[in-house]
């Protein structure tokens, strides 16, 4: 399986006029799935292809399953499979793509290692596409599978890319010649470096001792807030809060800029303040932890637990924009008035 890498062009979102796409990246959305659409057959067409307003939308997944729906990678010819990872592209940043196929590569060191071979499958898969892709319809798409799930709303120029979210099992690379690998390591250890340099300075984040088992919400459709416990961003010192404030900006960065460019700006100034970092769990490297990045309708949270702390799970939440939720509304009233 070849992988195609599409770098993201570093522009602002515009606004569509006349049927026309001036975001670049919802621009490259449009035609990646088009394109990859007039690649598949009939029966892979049948497959991939859901109404916009289909509920399956938002039956998002990032554990192992059979019957998740869309076309499966594995039913896809190679030059379809290289369209398959256009698309993907057209979401991600280089870094974002690289992470994305380091989670797929895990599932085939998994099956290597003697997993089973139906879980542990690197093309175990799926491409949705909701709607018909359009300059001025609401349409939307999906790549998912063990430990990914990626979910795009478009509506014109605009493009939300939530739900995100990317696990990975191990971890932690600790033998063989992919040794060291981790996908989501940097994002770990700046968390750990902000709860340290909060407690040096007398403002414990830990909110509890014991980890949660897991991310807290789970695979829900509908996030919900948390409790606000750890720390207040007001509460921050200076470097505190660059160190907070770049945390989030390396999990946006997963995603194209003209996607996430509005979020962080509403972040860097409206909320920035208002943000809470909890942490629960030890702080020791290769123990149980958890921490979450809670603002006013935003979530990132953070699970590494499992398998002795070496498989950990990152989601980025929009508590009101969830699968453009809220943007939806306003389109359709707007379209009613």
């Amino acid at each position: 399986m070849k992988h195609l890498i599409v770098t993201a062009a570093l522009v602002s979102t515009v606004t569509a006029h006349d049927g026309h796409l001036h975001n670049p990246a919802a621009s490259d959305m449009n035609k990646a799935a088009t394109v990859f659409l007039a690649s598949l057959d009939n029966q892979q067409r049948e497959a991939a292809g859901f109404q916009f307003k289909n509920e399956e939308r938002e039956n998002w997944h990032f554990v192992p399953m059979n019957n998740r729906k869309g076309v499966r990678f594995d039913a896809l010819k190679p030059h379809q499979q290289h369209l398959a990872f256009g698309l993907l592209g057209t979401g991600l940043t280089q870094k974002g793509l690289l992470t994305a196929t380091q989670i797929m590569t895990l599932e085939q060191i998994l099956r290597d290692r003697g997993g089973d071979p139906e879980v542990r499958n690197p093309e175990k898969y799926s491409i949705s596409i909701f709607g018909k892709p359009s300059a001025d319809q609401p349409w939307g798409w999906r790549f998912e599978g063990h430990h990914l799930s990626l979910n795009f709303s478009l509506l014109g120029d605009q493009v939300v890319g939530l739900p995100a979210f990317y696990g990975t099992n191990p971890a932690e690379l600790r033998d063989g010649p992919l040794k060291g690998m981790r996908p989501l390591g940097e994002i770990e250890d700046a968390a750990r470096k902000l709860a340290n340099d909060l407690i040096k300075a007398g403002h414990s984040p830990v909110f509890t001792d014991k980890a949660p088992e897991d991310i807290l919400t789970s695979q829900d459709r509908v996030a919900k807030a948390q409790d606000d416990e750890g720390i207040l961003s007001a509460k921050m010192n200076g470097d505190q809060l660059k160190q907070l404030l770049a945390i989030i900006a390396d999990v946006a960065s997963m995603q194209r800029n003209e996607i996430t460019n509005d979020s962080l700006r509403k972040i860097n100034t409206v909320q920035r303040n208002k943000i809470h970092f909890a942490w629960g769990g030890t702080l020791e490297v290769g123990g149980a932890h958890y921490f979450r990045i809670q603002g006013t309708d935003f979530l990132i949270e953070y699970a590494n637990t499992q398998n002795d702390a070496n498989h950990a799970h990152l989601v980025w939440r929009d508590l009101k924009d969830d699968f453009a939720r809220d943007s939806l509304k306003r389109h359709y009233q707007n379209d009613h008035e």
